[in-house]
């Protein structure tokens, strides 16, 4: 038998559209060479507009949903994304803990493209608390980064970049797409400061699941080894190019196309 491709667990809540969510980071997990595994942690009704309902797991069966399929499959990543609720949160942190060398991904998702919002207060209070110091690289727009560093508005992204390793986190990849300009700019952190700064023309449009599909890359390069420099330029590369080739399945927001280089 052939032996197996690096494994990347993904808790996230589900996008009927595909464009984002646990659909999303399977197909870029998948994509990537890697397989992927999941543990659903809400239900959500959206198109490609915006999210119109979210329904949050309990958490004893996002315990039940983990445990399960890590004690029968080892995993070299996770990645995590909307998570539903505070105390699905703490679930989620519950397992993590117990699995203290693999590397976690964690993007915040706080809001939907359009700006619904997806986090309240106590979730971004356990996610500050419980989950960033277990997470290897938080992928925060410069939107989420200024709520989780509870920072002004227009604070320098920086300034929220060390907050945010303050508690916890190794890395924090603070990605531009909200602010101005005709590059998006992409910067990764640690508590020492700026490690690399990454420019890419700024595309046309508006895309849904651009977030989920970067954290999913990052992962799935960290499963395969590459350390978290060039896991985080690897998967700039690869998110760049899956927006370059997306496509618009309805007559809201394009998707990316995980899958363009089998086109």
């Amino acid at each position: 038998m052939s032996s197996s491709p690096p494994i990347v667990l993904a808790f996230a809540a589900s996008d009927p559209t595909g464009g984002a969510g646990l659909q999303a980071d399977l197909l870029s997990i998948a994509s990537l060479g890697c397989h992927p595994l999941s543990v659903l942690t809400a239900i959500t009704a959206q198109d490609t507009h915006g999210v119109e309902g979210l329904l949050a797991l309990d958490p004893a069966w996002i315990t039940r949903q983990a445990r399960r399929v890590l004690a029968d499959i080892p995993v070299a990543a996770f990645k995590l994304g909307l998570l539903g609720s505070a105390r699905n949160a703490a679930a989620v942190a519950e397992i993590l803990a117990e699995h203290p060398r693999t590397p976690v991904v964690l993007d915040p998702v706080l809001a939907s493209g359009r700006g619904d919002p997806l986090a309240d207060e106590e979730t971004v209070q356990t996610l500050r608390s419980i989950l960033l110091p277990l997470t290897t690289v938080l992928t925060p727009n410069s939107l989420e980064a200024r709520r989780l560093a509870r920072a002004a508005p227009d604070a320098a992204l920086a300034g929220c970049a060390h907050a945010l390793t303050q508690l916890g986190c190794k890395y924090v990849l603070v990605t531009g797409t909200h602010e101005a300009g005709a590059q998006v700019t992409n910067t990764l952190y640690d508590e020492s400061g700026k490690l690399r700064e990454d420019a890419w023309p700024r595309l046309p449009g508006e895309y849904h699941g651009s977030g989920c599909t970067l954290a999913s890359a990052v992962a799935a390069f960290l499963a395969r080894g590459l350390d978290v420099a060039e896991a985080v330029h690897q998967a700039q590369s690869y998110t760049w190019k899956a927006l370059e080739a997306g496509f618009q399945p309805g007559r809201g927001q394009h998707l990316p196309d995980r899958f363009f280089g089998s086109r």
